[in-house]
């Protein structure tokens, strides 16, 4: 496994296996490296020649420079779990690197930006779409992987690929969870033991309404959510939204969409939590 650096260096080593005909798979991440990031990366190795996967903690996505701060970060460990894994390059670029000057450009989103993590993250799509059209620009994969725990995201990226119009084939993968259903997070390692051990109750609620959502209208629903997640007063729920998965739009009634998704961002004390669920999908 090669551990790059530099942009040029990445650039000039994937040119020459893209001659030899190689095909190269890319997975995208903020490094302090989880399960769920590994899922990536063998689904990665697994439908790819040349495996490639970068750790850089974006700081144009932050909208809070606290969370920036404390964003976790563990180089040596992610380098050795994708070393097991299998990955063939690890990209590790400084800030410096990936903006030698201020990016400055906005981008239209066509509306996806304005809900949910938009609403309450400003700035944090645009963000996104700097790192990751900067990251695309240097790697130019066939396939690019991304976690379905950030729902929102991957609607935004797939736009952006066609806004851009990359060649790159975005691969949406399901959310990996732990035994007690908690969906795996990097920030799940800054909960402390009892707020770990209360956590799991946000994707336990969201399981029970996928069992109920038949009875009830949406606004019931995400007021149910709401309120068996906030039983415990550590816990804040920000938004639980119920939306069009194509559209990301909020749905009214059940008849709206045949594509419904639940989505929710919840605060444990101070750190903040998202998940989300499919009720129905038949827009396939």
């Amino acid at each position: 496994m090669k551990v790059i650096k530099l942009k040029s260096e990445l650039m000039l080593e994937l040119a020459d296996l893209r001659f030899k005909g190689l095909s190269i798979g890319f997975v995208p991440t903020m490094g302090a490296l989880h399960q769920g990031h590994i899922s990536l990366v063998n689904r990665c190795i697994k439908e790819n020649d040349v495996c490639v996967v970068s750790v850089f903690v974006n700081p144009t996505q932050f909208n809070n420079p606290v969370d920036l701060e404390k964003y976790p970060r563990t180089p040596e460990q992610d380098c050795e779990k994708l070393e097991s894994a299998g990955c063939s390059i690890v990209f590790m670029p400084s800030v410096e690197e990936m903006y030698p000057e201020t990016d400055n450009r906005q981008f239209d989103f066509g509306g996806l930006d304005t809900v949910m993590e938009g609403t309450f993250r400003p700035g944090h799509f645009n963000g996104v779409w700097q790192v990751v059209s900067r990251l695309f620009d240097a790697v130019d994969p066939d396939k690019a992987y991304f976690g379905e725990k950030d729902f929102q995201q991957v609607a935004i990226i797939r736009y952006m690929v066609k806004q851009e119009n990359r060649r790159v084939e975005i691969i949406p993968c399901p959310i990996v969870r732990d035994v007690d259903g908690l969906a795996l997070s990097s920030r799940n390692m800054l909960l402390t033991s009892i707020q770990r051990e209360k956590a799991p109750i946000i994707s336990r609620m969201l399981q029970l309404s996928c069992s109920m959502y038949k009875e009830t209208t949406v606004e019931n629903l995400k007021d149910s959510v709401i309120k068996g997640i906030e039983v415990d007063k550590e816990f804040k729920v920000e938004y639980m939204d119920i939306v069009d998965g194509n559209t990301l739009r909020s749905i009214s009634s059940w008849d709206e969409t045949d594509y419904a998704v639940g989505c929710v961002a919840v605060y444990c004390g101070s750190i903040r939590l998202i998940d989300n669920i499919t009720y129905f999908n038949n827009s396939k």
